[in-house]
C-alpha cells in the first residue's frame, strides 16, 4: 500500500474549523478513491455514493429538505447511523449538476457532515456547464505519486527520512537514495504502476498498464471537447506529443502538425483542465510576483516521466544510463524534477515556471524558479561540480537575494560561491535528485 501524503492534507482539513465541502482534483487514475475510501475508515459513518450509479444519483437528486435527505442516504446503503463523525464521498460527481449545486446547503445548513467530491472528468467540466457554489466550497489536488509516496513500497523509505532529516550526514546512503530515484524515473507515479512494480519489480510488466491509461484517456476526449473541430487536434497531442514533454515548444504546426496556433492552444488548454499536462511560461523577473509571459514559448510538461518514458521510447535509454541527467539531452531529468516540484502542495492554482533573461547582454535560461516564503528561488538541474552555472548567475545578479539551488546527482551540500558578472556572493544548495520533493523543508534548515 502506498502511503499517500494528500491523507496529512485531508486531516487537516477535517480538524479546521474553516472546512467546507472539498473538491478532489486530479486526472484519471491517480488514485483519488483509493485515498478517500482509505480515509473515510477513520469515520465512525462513512457514505460512499458513485453518481455513475443511476440509484446513488436518484438519491442525491431526490428534492427534499436536507436533513430527511441524509436519513435517506443512510437507508439506501443499510447503514445505521453511529455516534460520532460522518464523511460523505460523492465520487464522478460531474454526473449530477444538481448534486454540485447540494453541495452549498451541506455548508450551510450541515456542516457537520464531512463532504468531500470527485470526478474523473470533472476539471473539464468547471469551466462549461456546471456552477460551483463560488465561497462555498474549496478545492484541492491530487497528482500522481512522488518519490517519497515511491520509497514508502521499498526498503530505502528509513533512508530517504534520515536524508531529510539530515541532509549535511546522508553521504552515506546517497548511491542506493540514486538508485531507487533512478527506478522511480522509469516507473513514474501513477499507482497502479507503482504498486505493481513494489509487488512484482518488473519494468516490463507494466506496459499493459501504460497501455490502459493511454487507451483511457484517448476514450475520454469526445466527453470533454465540446468543439468538433478540437477532437483530432486533442488527439494528435495525446499521440504525439510525449515526445516533446520537457521542451520548449512552438504551437503553431506543433509536433509537425497543420494546426494552427489557435487550434492547438484551445486543445492544450482542455487537456491542462484534465490535468494530464501543464504548458510552463517563461517569467523575466527574479521578484514576485513571477507570472508566466503567455505569449511566449512555453515547456511542455505531462503529469508523469513514467508514461512519457513509455510513449515516446526511451525506457531503455533510462535504463541503460548510470546518470539519468545523460539521457535524452538532460530532458527526462528535467522532467521529473519538475514533476517532484508539484508534489510540493496540494493547490489547484499550483503552476510551474521557468526563466529566461530580459533584454540585451546576452541569452540567459534557468530551469525552473519556485516560490517559498515569499522568496523566488532559481532551480537548475545539472550535473558535476564543473558544469558551466552562467544562467544561474544571471539570475543571482538580478535577485535581490542570494541563495540558488542544482540538482543533480551527487550528494547534498552547500556551497559559497561569487557570480562570475558582478562578484556578488550567494550559497548554491546542491540536492540530490531523491530531495527535490522536501526542497522546502531542505530551506528551512539553510
Amino acid at each position: 500500500m502506498i502511503k499517500r501524503s494528500i491523507i496529512d492534507y485531508l486531516n487537516r482539513w477535517r480538524n479546521s474549523d474553516l472546512r467546507k465541502p472539498l473538491i478532489l482534483r486530479g486526472a484519471r487514475q491517480v488514485g483519488k478513491t483509493t485515498v478517500i475510501n482509505e480515509f473515510g475508515k477513520q469515520y465512525d459513518n462513512y457514505l460512499y455514493f458513485n453518481l455513475e450509479e443511476l440509484q446513488d444519483r436518484e438519491v442525491l437528486e431526490r428534492e427534499m429538505p436536507l436533513s430527511n435527505k441524509i436519513d435517506l442516504m443512510y437507508a439506501s446503503k443499510m447503514q445505521l447511523k453511529h455516534e460520532g463523525e460522518t464523511l460523505l464521498f460523492i465520487d464522478e460527481i460531474q454526473n449530477s449538476p444538481k448534486t454540485i449545486g447540494l453541495l452549498r446547503y451541506f455548508y450551510e445548513q450541515r456542516n457537520d457532515i464531512h463532504v468531500i467530491a470527485a470526478g474523473s472528468l470533472l476539471e473539464n467540466l468547471v469551466d462549461v456547464k456546471m456552477s460551483f457554489p463560488v465561497g462555498r466550497v474549496e478545492f484541492a489536488a491530487m497528482r500522481p505519486c512522488s518519490f517519497q509516496e515511491f520509497a514508502s513500497t521499498t526498503e530505502c523509505q528509513p533512508q530517504l527520512e534520515y536524508a531529510i532529516r539530515d541532509p549535511f550526514n546522508s553521504q552515506p546512503m546517497h548511491h542506493s537514495l540514486m538508485s531507487f530515484f533512478n527506478q522511480y524515473t522509469i516507473v513514474g507515479g501513477m499507482p497502479e504502476a507503482v504498486n505493481h512494480y513494489a509487488q512484482h519489480r518488473d519494468i516490463l510488466a507494466l506496459d499493459r498498464i501504460y497501455e490502459t491509461l493511454l487507451t483511457a484517456y484517448q476514450g475520454d476526449v469526445e466527453k470533454y471537447v465540446r468543439q468538433n473541430k478540437l477532437v483530432n487536434a486533442v488527439r494528435f497531442i495525446l499521440t504525439n506529443g510525449w515526445g516533446h514533454a520537457g521542451e520548449i515548444i512552438k504551437l503553431g504546426n506543433f509536433a509537425g502538425s497543420e494546426y494552427g496556433s489557435k487550434d492547438i492552444r484551445a486543445a492544450f488548454q482542455l487537456l491542462e483542465k484534465a490535468m494530464l499536462l501543464e504548458l510552463s511560461y517563461p517569467t523575466t523577473t527574479t521578484l514576485l510576483p513571477a507570472l508566466g509571459e503567455t505569449r511566449r514559448m512555453p515547456k511542455l510538461l505531462w503529469l508523469d516521466t513514467g508514461l512519457v518514458n513509455y510513449s515516446a521510447h526511451i525506457r531503455q535509454e533510462i535504463i541503460k544510463a548510470t546518470n539519468i541527467q545523460d539521457v535524452w539531452r538532460g530532458r527526462i531529468a528535467e522532467h521529473v524534477v519538475a514533476q517532484e516540484l508539484l508534489t510540493l502542495n496540494n493547490k489547484v492554482s499550483q503552476r510551474r515556471a521557468f526563466w529566461t533573461k530580459k533584454g540585451g547582454g546576452g541569452s540567459a535560461e534557468v530551469d525552473f524558479v519556485w516560490t517559498y516564503q515569499s522568496t523566488l528561488f532559481p532551480i537548475e538541474v545539472k550535473a558535476g561540480h564543473n558544469s558551466h552555472l552562467r544562467s544561474l548567475h544571471s539570475f543571482v545578479d538580478a535577485s535581490p537575494y542570494d541563495i540558488a539551488i542544482r540538482v543533480w546527482s551527487e550528494p547534498f551540500s552547500v556551497e559559497e560561491h561569487t557570480t562570475i558578472i558582478k562578484g556578488k556572493r550567494f550559497k548554491l544548495v546542491n540536492l540530490p535528485f531523491y530531495l527535490v520533493g522536501n526542497l522546502e523543508t531542505i530551506l528551512q534548515k539553510i
